[in-house]
């Protein structure tokens, strides 16, 4: 099997030309955010070789600044940070969702003051998943094109650094009224037409890669279907070329617009001697731990030879215990390194020591 997905890894990535130099490899994990030792699950990060680590705050309706429970958690994980790049994801529950102007006013107000108690903090996710219904009811393109715009100048003005990440879509919409990541993509660039808006609404671009399914390679690709996976990186740009192409937002690749997978992962099933430490069922068809590991480190690689991808992360550096949950991580849930552990810290490490070559 090992030799199998070495073989197909080697086929996918042969047709590429040269990839960007670099790759910004992270986990989405909140662990640090609540756990009485902060600063035990990062240095399990920075021990695999990561270099950043996505955190989530949630916004409420009619917040225009931290609540004093928000700023404690988020010191917690920032301050036990060092070493590990922040990306902060800013999002709220879906029926909250900043539809009117004193709306995005307020939004965008509470992300400029998390920068502003948090200056170490310069990569800024606006909004997750905003294609699907879970995270906004009803899915509007229009009316998330205007969060953007808004985000883009409340941030730029306080912090011209400030990396806004927009989009952040799923990989395939979520909810019975979601949106296919590439029709989200398309009616953001028609509202951003009808605006007649001069300025671009973001810096980097953010797409939640999943597979179909967990026994699914990295590489796979989707040619039809509502579908963007890691393997349909050409369908992803496409969709932003039709959208943004000849307008003030530029590309990936021009302007110093990349993408970055910010969201992605394979679950596994526990293997029996961890098999006490899960409870509930299983909600989906998971792989065993040794095809995760291997999934995970082709992602990673893959990854790193995309043109313009110039980020990934997986979600969740422990599994969840309960079974309905998510069982992506890099650890079990007693903290012990799955196979993945041990994929992924390669995988780094080849990037890191330019091992890696892209043919």
């Amino acid at each position: 099997m090992r030799l199998l997905l070495a073989i197909l890894l080697a086929l996918v990535v042969a047709a590429p030309a040269a990839a960007d130099r670099g790759l910004l490899i992270g986990v989405a994990d909140n662990t640090a955010t609540w756990a009485s030792r902060p600063r035990a699950p990062l240095s399990i990060a920075q021990a695999l070789g990561l270099r950043a680590v996505r955190v989530s705050v949630r916004w409420e309706r009619g917040q225009s600044t931290l609540s004093g429970q928000q700023r404690l958690s988020l010191t917690r994980a920032i301050t036990s940070a060092w070493g590990l790049r922040v990306v902060l994801s800013v999002s709220g529950w879906a029926a909250d969702a900043p539809k009117t102007a004193a709306g995005r006013d307020q939004f965008c107000s509470f992300t400029r003051d998390v920068l502003r108690k948090f200056p170490t903090v310069n990569d800024v996710i606006v909004w997750n998943e905003p294609n699907g219904s879970f995270f906004w009811r009803p899915v509007s393109p229009a009316r998330y094109e205007a969060l953007l715009a808004r985000c883009w100048d409340v941030l730029h003005a306080f912090e011209p650094r400030v990396n806004v990440i927009g989009a952040s879509t799923s990989a395939r919409g979520g909810g019975s009224s979601s949106m296919a990541p590439a029709d989200f993509v398309r009616g953001l660039g028609a509202a951003f037409r009808a605006s007649g808006r001069r300025q671009r609404i973001l810096d980097t671009i953010g797409h939640h890669p999943y597979p179909d399914s967990n026994a699914e390679p990295p590489w796979q690709a989707h040619p039809s279907g509502r579908s963007i996976g890691q393997g349909d990186l050409g369908k992803l740009e496409s969709a932003y070329a039709a959208a943004f192409g000849g307008t003030a937002q530029p590309l990936p690749g021009t302007g110093g617009v990349t993408i970055w997978w910010l969201e992605t992962g394979y679950q596994s099933r526990p293997p029996e001697p961890k098999r006490s430490l899960y409870s509930g069922r299983e909600n989906v068809r998971p792989v065993d731990a040794l095809q995760q590991g291997m999934h995970l480190g082709a992602s990673i690689r893959l990854a790193y030879c995309q043109p313009h991808v110039s980020a990934f992360f997986n979600f969740q550096l422990f599994d969840e215990a309960n079974l309905g949950g998510w069982q992506s991580g890099i650890l079990y849930a007693d903290g012990s390194a799955k196979p993945a552990y041990g994929e992924v810290k390669k995988a780094a490490a080849d990037i890191a020591s330019g091992a890696l070559v892209c043919r």
